[in-house]
Order: C-alpha cells, then structure tokens, then sequence
C-alpha cells in the first residue's frame, strides 16, 4: 500500500488527562473519561469541555450505546449510565471491588465487558495471588444486570469485543490471554505471551508491564496486543514499543507478525485502533526513547506507514466513521501545583488528516 500521511488539523485541551473518549455519531461530540470525571466536549470547538459527571476515582473508560445514552467505568469499580439528552444519571452498578482496569462494548451495543484485579504477590517467585474476585465481567448493557462472571489471572488490563460480537478477549499482567464465548461463557482459547511482561531486577523486583491494549482483526480471526518490551529497571519505562498479531483460533494459537526490527523505539504503548478499511492500524502511548509515540502500521505485512510525536502521553486513539481523521486523547505532563486556584490544563485531544 501506498505511504500514509497524517497532518494536524486541530488540537485543544481539556482540565484534566484523558484516559479514554468515544466520538458520537455526530462525528463532532466527543466523551472523554477524565481523571476527574466524564466531560463533554466538541472537536470543531463550538462547544467548551465541561464536566457532565464523577466518579469517586479515576475514570477508566467510556463507550457510547448511542448518541442518547453512555457508560463509564472508574477505578472505584463503579459503571455508570448517563443520559446525554436529559443530563442525568440513569443508574450505577457495582462490578468491581478493584479498579475497572478497562471496559468494552460489544458492536452491537448490547452487551458491555469490564476488567479488573489487583496484583499481590502470591509466594516467593512473586507470582500473582489468585483472584479474590471474577476478573471479567460481561453485561447487559441496557439493563445493567451482571450476564458473566469470568476467571483470569490478575491483573487483567485490556479487554476486546469481536467485529461478530462472538468473542470476548482479556490480556493481562504476565501476558495471559483468554478468549470467552460472549453468549454463554464458555472458555475457547488461552495462551501466554513472555514478550509485554518485565522483571525488574533493579530498585523494584516484581512483575511488571502485560498487555495494555488488544483488538480482533475485521474478520476476527487474528488479534492484536499492545504494550511494551521486557525492562530490567521498572522505573525507566524503556522497553521496546511493541505490538503482536496472533492467530488464535488455531489449535496452539501462533504469532503471526510483531513489531518489525527497526521500526520501534522505547515507550508504553496503551492503545490500538484498527482503520474502517481494515487496511491499517494505530498504536500509540509513551515515548520514552525514539521518533514516534504514535505509528501506522499495515494490518496484512506489519509494515510501518507513518509516524507523530506529539509531545504528548496518547491513552486512545479512535478513527472516524469514514477514516478521514485520526484522533487522539491524552495528557501532557501533569502539574504539580495549582495555579490561581486550579490546575493548569494538561488533557489533550489532536485530530489529524489522514492522507
């Protein structure tokens, strides 16, 4: 395929850092989960960014049911319904007694996942505890009632719905992946991965890193991992910048592609997002070390098409309906004092023009 080119064509700030955001479908409404609550706010700027809702912690995550209805999970275990038109809550149900890590919803809009668990050192390997709670849950999203509750290993941090709406995938700390059958259930594929998880072996030891981000393929019979390669130091955040393509519907589930050599540098990558025509796809997060913390890549041969350093720590990237526009969410430091009263602006959202 033919070189991609990605040109900016707006950026503004929110209050706070954006840890995840989802575009009505009047292209221009955007709903960003924020560290201090669920804002609204517009890509065309006709709109200031305020603040619709809280949460009693972070908040994880947001998905759209449809232009009148959305859903955030937080780090207070907590979804919460909230009706855009009226401007109130509809309902809140507790799913966690952890963090909601991450939540998807189903393309059909009809059923929501959400992830959690802590991760406690188990014995002297430093292996994680079990869980103390189901580490999935998958429900109903338009009652809210709880449909499944799912084993896993803790912590699990990144979950992915199928284009089908079949199949429920969760990643985790030390590279575990599970994939469910979302109508029933029933457990269908499980491997593990040694390439996202470090041991740190200075100031730290303990396990960290896993699996931040995942995405079935447009067919659903491949999916792809985002995070970072293994560290001896956990604190300098240096690990390759490295994503993965399995096939897991084999009977052994296979690596298909990965980060090709020469096309990475060192950062946490925290988000995937597949292009409508299914030609390509985003990955984006920290840049510790490198030219890029934000890269295209071909979704058949893994080769690289483009790349943005935008100065900025990159939590999600979504494309528009009609792939016209890449955007991204993050934050850009984050202040350390107030400023007459308030914290200096450090969410961001940048569009760029996809060409």
């Amino acid at each position: 395929m033919n070189k991609i080119t990605l040109k900016e064509s707006s950026r503004y700030k929110l209050p706070m850092g954006v840890l995840s955001a989802t575009l009505l479908s009047d292209n221009d409404s955007l709903i960003a989960a924020c560290m201090d609550g669920v804002y609204r706010s517009s890509l065309s700027k006709r709109e200031q960014p305020r603040r619709l809702y809280t949460h009693d912690s972070y908040v994880s995550s947001v998905v759209a049911l449809d232009d009148g209805v959305i859903v955030s999970a937080s780090y207070d275990g907590n979804a919460c319904w909230f009706d855009l038109n009226a401007e109130r809550e509809i309902r809140r149900v507790k799913l966690h007694d952890f963090w909601s890590w991450d939540m998807a919803v189903s393309p059909d809009r009809t059923k929501l996942v959400s992830v959690t668990g802590q991760y406690l050192a188990g014995g002297y390997k430093y292996e994680p505890q079990p869980e103390s709670e189901p580490s999935i849950r998958v429900v109903d999203a338009l009652s809210g009632e709880i449909l499944h509750s799912l084993p896993h290993v803790p912590s699990v941090q990144s979950v992915a719905v199928s284009s089908d709406n079949q199949f429920v995938a969760a990643g985790n700390l030390m590279g575990d992946i599970r994939v469910y059958r979302l109508q029933d259930g029933e457990l269908v594929a499980k491997w593990t991965t040694a390439d996202f998880t470090s041991w740190g072996i200075i100031k730290s030891h303990c396990f960290l890193g896993g699996i931040f981000s995942m995405q079935f393929t447009p067919d659903g019979k491949e999916l792809l991992l985002a995070g970072m390669g293994p560290m001896q130091d956990p604190m300098a955040g240096n690990g390759k910048q490295l994503w993965q393509k399995w096939a897991w519907q084999e009977t052994e589930p296979k690596l298909v592609d990965q980060t090709h050599e020469g096309d990475a540098g060192e950062g946490l990558m925290e988000t995937l997002a597949i292009h409508p025509s299914g030609d390509y796809f985003a990955m984006g997060g920290r840049l510790r070390g490198g030219e890029w913390n934000v890269a295209l890549f071909d979704l058949a041969t893994g080769s690289r098409q483009a790349v943005l350093k935008t100065g900025c720590r990159v939590t999600q990237a979504i494309f528009r309906e009609d792939g016209s526009e890449l955007i991204l969410v993050g934050s850009q430091g984050q202040p350390e004092k107030l400023k007459d009263g308030n914290f200096p602006d450090f969410g961001r959202v940048d569009v760029f023009a996809i060409g």
